[in-house]
């Protein structure tokens, strides 16, 4: 976009106050709020006690896990990031709109890109987030009104019904999807269902590559839509090599929701006798589904990686993305899951572009 909507500028800010809040985790500030003026110290003391809330009232969005979602966000909202993601687009829009962003809840600020894509195209938001999912999100929205004060009259949250707004955007099961699609119906809209992250190997993997297939599968306690909760591996696949690669998350098996999870799986496998292997902190079993319980992997074995290949082209709009060596078609590399480029679109739809599309007439739904 050669042509920025003023939130450009002020996401720029973000990114910066975001690296620089992030630089130490908060449990690393040695002095309190008000021993010392700098700003850098209150506020990293100010996320310490956000975080410990957010804790409270989600226990899977672990100090770790908002950490790493900040770090992201961190990252991507530089200026060259932002500015290669927009190249791509034409000028914001002359004619805003309310857009309405249903948020799932998953994993920590899992809808900020759909709220920074209607800011950036010029639009208005009209944000129902998750229950979950709240503190974060509008901690976030707090610095970026903080930066410009503009944006807080484009920024609206909501916990009931959705009043006036233009098009949609809806994050849900597949489930929910279908009520949002009858819902939504005479709006255009984007609704996003179920998809699932998968990892093809070859059983030639290095350890470096192992270790980033633990992250894939580990990250967020394997919650979010690309994480990896599916293996298709070589008739024959020696596990050894990738139980020891999971062993540094052998520690995920204490906090009490995965472990009261991993425990009620193994449970119910052993009693209706499934096979099963397991390493203490995760199950794995072999299973043509594709997503998995939390505490379990599934697997599958093949003969021939073209019959892989054939396999997941046939339900791609089941996959969120593929996890594999540079030889599998289309796949992205190993510990690469939860970092998405801007211009990776959840379900292969061009957010941006049909946010810019809204601004016309007679928009369509997509």
């Amino acid at each position: 976009m050669k042509t920025k909507d003023p939130s450009f500028r002020a996401l720029l800010q973000l990114g910066e106050q975001l690296r620089e809040l992030t630089s130490r985790r908060p449990g690393e500030i040695d002095l309190e709020p008000e021993v010392s003026a700098s700003r850098s110290v209150r506020s990293q003391s100010e996320l310490g006690a956000l975080l410990e809330s957010v804790r409270q009232h989600n226990p899977w969005f672990t100090e770790e896990s908002s950490i790493y979602a900040l770090r992201y966000w961190a990252d991507a909202l530089s200026e060259d990031a932002l500015e290669q993601w927009l190249s791509a687009y034409d000028a914001p829009a002359n004619s805003p709109r309310v857009v309405a962003l249903i948020m799932a809840g998953n994993i920590p600020l899992v809808g900020f890109h759909d709220l920074i894509s209607v800011l950036l195209t010029g639009h208005d938001a009209l944000v129902k987030s998750a229950s979950k999912d709240t503190l974060l999100l509008k901690y976030l929205v707090g610095l970026l009104t903080g930066f410009n004060p503009e944006l807080k009259n484009r920024i609206r949250f909501t916990n009931g019904k959705l009043d006036t707004f233009d098009a949609v955007i809806a994050t849900g099961s597949t489930n929910t999807s279908r009520y949002f699609e009858y819902y939504f119906s005479d709006k255009p809209h984007i609704i996003r269902k179920n998809r699932h992250g998968v990892a093809v190997l070859s059983g030639r993997e290095t350890p470096a590559e192992l270790s980033g297939l633990a992250e894939d599968i580990f990250r967020y306690f394997g919650m979010g839509c690309r994480s990896v909760s599916k293996l298709y591996v070589p008739q024959g696949y020696d596990f050894d090599p990738l139980f020891n690669a999971f062993y540094p998350y052998k520690d995920l098996v204490d906090h009490q929701k995965y472990g009261n999870n991993y425990d009620y799986n193994k449970a119910v496998y052993l009693m209706s006798g499934s096979p099963m292997l397991d390493n203490g902190f995760l199950l794995l079993k072999e299973d043509p589904g594709l997503g998995s319980p939390i505490g379990t992997l599934f697997y599958e074995s093949y003969e021939k990686q073209d019959a892989v290949a054939q396999r997941l082209e046939a339900i791609e709009e089941e996959l969120q993305c593929i996890v594999a060596g540079s030889w599998f078609p289309g796949a992205i590399p190993f510990g690469s899951s939860q970092q998405p480029g801007l211009d990776t679109y959840a379900d292969g739809v061009d957010t941006v572009d049909f946010l810019l599309k809204t601004s016309a007439e007679s928009p369509s739904a997509i």
